[in-house]
């Protein structure tokens, strides 16, 4: 008997490592995936320039891009002028500003900078302070010109001249993403760009 239950109990055991081993080499079919967020930060970015112009104002050839320009003011003569914003290549769309300070209005020809910004699509976004706004949004690689020129009225004296002698035309270009707000002016007013003005 105690042969028999032996048998049984070694019969049961080797069973049972079967049915061990059998259930450790099944498995079941599963797959796994990951998404990883990868964040880059955007940038508005933008350059001011203007042609290069000879001592009698006009814009040299081959066109040179400068910072600043010295005139030699004349009655009645125009003046090559094209204060141009370039956006990146890699930048967002966004609102493009000017500050223009115009020191010469007083004395200009019949042609005003103001009037050519006008035509050129400009809108005024704070008279007082001299800011001007394009009202849709500027792509990436593109070049607003703010005005292309001035002129001196031909009445003007040369006493009157002499007065202008220290004036400037001083450009200030402004940038804000177009991303988020609605309207130029809504960049304008809520970037923060106001108090930099």
């Amino acid at each position: 008997m105690k042969t028999v239950r032996k048998s049984l109990i070694l019969a049961a055991c080797a069973i049972m490592l079967v049915c061990a081993t059998i259930a450790g080499t099944l498995a079941y079919l599963t797959s796994t995936d990951t998404v990883t967020n990868t964040f880059t930060v955007g940038n508005v970015s933008i350059t001011l320039d203007e042609a290069k112009v000879d001592e009698n104002g006009e814009a040299v050839i081959p066109e040179q891009r400068v910072k600043a320009n010295t005139y030699k003011l004349l009655p009645g003569k125009k003046y090559d002028k094209d204060p141009t914003i370039h956006v990146s290549n890699t930048s967002e769309d966004c609102y493009v500003f000017v500050k223009v300070e115009n020191g010469l209005s007083a004395i200009e020809g019949d042609t005003t900078i103001a009037q050519q910004m006008n035509t050129k699509g400009w809108t005024v976004i704070d008279e007082e302070k001299g800011i001007y706004g394009k009202t849709a949004p500027v792509s990436a690689g593109t070049d607003v010109v703010v005005f292309e020129n001035f002129t001196i009225n031909s009445t003007a004296d040369a006493e009157t001249l002499e007065e202008y002698a220290d004036a400037e035309i001083k450009v200030t270009a402004y940038a804000i993403q177009a991303d988020g707000f609605e309207s130029a002016q809504e960049a304008w007013t809520n970037a923060g760009a106001e108090a930099q003005a």
